[in-house]
């Protein structure tokens, strides 16, 4: 062929055309097409593998699959004033603490009046403290209210939706019955029996009782100190101050009584720590022979009758003396 079929190349060569195969100056080679570049890689010097390569952090090329982001929960509005009870519970047992001792301090210096004068910076101190205390420690008791009236409602919702129920109950009316005079001293108490459900346990029950007749107490005093502030003779008012100081540590009781409810309801002890369960087994120790059973010895050879006679009369009361004993 003098030409190429793909090309149409000339391949001629400088020798004769119709020379014979022994004469021709040159030959035909079969090569790959990538024959240049396969000759240019063997001939380049290959480096040493080096480590594998790594990411330091997530690469930012390609698609970016990120984790799935946790499901949020559904927002309560009232869990965050449910959240900050057990501190107003602690502030208002201190307020109303402090409180009392505002007015025994109080009740001090009218017993120092009857035979001495008082100083004027001393008495002032003494206003300052009674006035202050007197309003704060209220204030206190009232947010108090409302942060329990909230959990109350989060913990009737639990509750009963543990049951797989709704709560009977709407939201306003357990809102009126904690917070209208005369009737909140007997509906939370029932708020409360209903959150321990048909099988409470004896000792949520046992504290849910002793906390709602401390309630009633509490009111009580709370209207009998409120009408003795009305009285018009000086043993009357130094009395009523006195009476005062008491509702004020009883009121800081019945704080401390309310926190270690609340937190016994919530399977916890006063100090805010799980609460274990104890199981009490009863247990006894085996029985013990404390005297052994006495058994009398065989007669020895020899002897007569009459010492026979005497062994086993000696054997029984010495028997009958150990079973006396």
């Amino acid at each position: 062929m003098h030409w190429c079929p793909r090309c149409r190349g000339v391949l001629l060569s400088p020798g004769k055309v119709d020379a014979p195969a022994a004469q021709r100056n040159y030959h035909w080679i079969a090569r790959r097409p990538d024959h240049r570049a396969r000759k240019a890689a063997a001939a380049t010097v290959r480096a040493p593998v080096g480590p594998t390569p790594r990411y330091t952090e997530i690469p930012r090329w390609g698609l970016l699959d990120a984790p799935p982001a946790p499901a949020r929960a559904a927002e309560r509005p009232l869990w965050g004033l449910a959240a900050s009870r057990d501190v107003l519970l602690v502030v208002t047992a201190l307020a109303f603490l402090v409180a009392a001792c505002a007015e025994y301090g109080r009740y001090l210096i009218l017993l120092r009046n009857r035979t001495t004068l008082i100083p004027n910076w001393l008495l002032v101190i003494s206003d300052m403290s009674v006035w202050v205390f007197g309003v704060i420690a209220p204030l206190c008791a009232l947010a108090t209210a409302l942060a329990l009236i909230a959990w109350l409602i989060e913990a009737r919702k639990s509750a009963f939706a543990a049951q797989g129920r709704r709560d009977p109950r709407r939201r306003w009316a357990l809102v009126l019955g904690c917070l209208v005079p005369g009737v909140n001293l007997i509906w939370p108490g029932v708020f409360l029996t209903e959150l321990l459900g048909s099988a409470p346990d004896p000792r949520a029950q046992r504290a849910v009782r002793i906390w709602w007749a401390a309630w009633v107490v509490s009111g009580l005093i709370l209207v009998g100190a409120t009408l003795w502030r009305d009285a018009s003779t000086l043993q009357a008012e130094a009395d009523g101050v006195s009476f005062t100081a008491f509702s004020d540590l009883c009121a800081a009781g019945f704080a401390v009584l309310t926190l270690w409810t609340v937190r016994l309801l919530e399977g916890r002890d006063l100090r805010g720590a799980p609460r274990s369960a104890h199981r009490w087994v009863m247990a006894a120790d085996p029985a013990e022979a404390v005297i052994a059973p006495v058994q009398p010895g065989a007669p020895a050879s020899g002897q007569d009758d009459t010492e026979r006679a005497d062994s086993v009369e000696t054997g029984e009361n010495a028997q009958e003396e150990v079973v006396a004993k």
